[in-house]
């Protein structure tokens, strides 16, 4: 009926984290309590999608405990942020430019622009396995938009050459 605190005592029993609640002594008989515990665990990130906790529940006049498993989800949650930027900012062609067919030589094929993108994770916890597509139209009305020359990636991170990367090899 009413609500109490517990008094909970943790310990570490054979490389097992144990936490040692009492609940009342003496109860009286037939007595049913309903106990809601928080736990702060860390270092969940690699733990999967749950977390089983092993609860024994024992009583002094009886032999034998009751043991009980409890699975609670895990879910890790984190915001990513995707910023990105051109070098330089803006492109301008002159009317009268035309592509040079058949060249190897880049400012034939247009002016070079660099689009840098950077993926920042912003937490509260860290990530791993994430995979990022990124969309560069390439053409526009038949015609070439974007050439697409090289890409590369810092920081550990691996990235897929899309099929038509410097196709005509400049």
């Amino acid at each position: 009926q009413g609500q109490e605190k517990m008094n909970c005592n943790p310990k570490k029993e054979n490389g097992t984290h144990v936490v040692l609640c009492e609940l009342g002594n003496p109860m009286k008989a037939g007595a049913q309590i309903t106990v809601d515990m928080e736990l702060s665990v860390s270092g969940l990130e690699d733990m999967g999608d749950a977390i089983t906790f092993q609860l024994q529940l024992r009583s002094k006049n009886s032999p034998s405990p009751v043991n009980v498993s409890v699975t609670v989800p895990v879910e890790a949650q984190a915001e990513m942020e995707l910023r990105g930027n051109s070098l330089p900012a803006t492109t301008v062609l002159p009317m009268s430019w035309h592509r040079v067919e058949g060249s190897r030589q880049l400012d034939d094929h247009g002016i070079r622009v660099e689009h840098v993108y950077q993926l920042h994770n912003k937490g509260p916890s860290t990530v791993s396995g994430v995979t990022l597509h990124l969309a560069v139209p390439s053409r526009l009305g038949g015609h070439i938009l974007f050439y697409l020359l090289e890409l590369g990636t810092e920081g550990g991170m691996s990235c897929t050459n899309p099929p038509n990367l410097n196709a005509n090899q400049v």
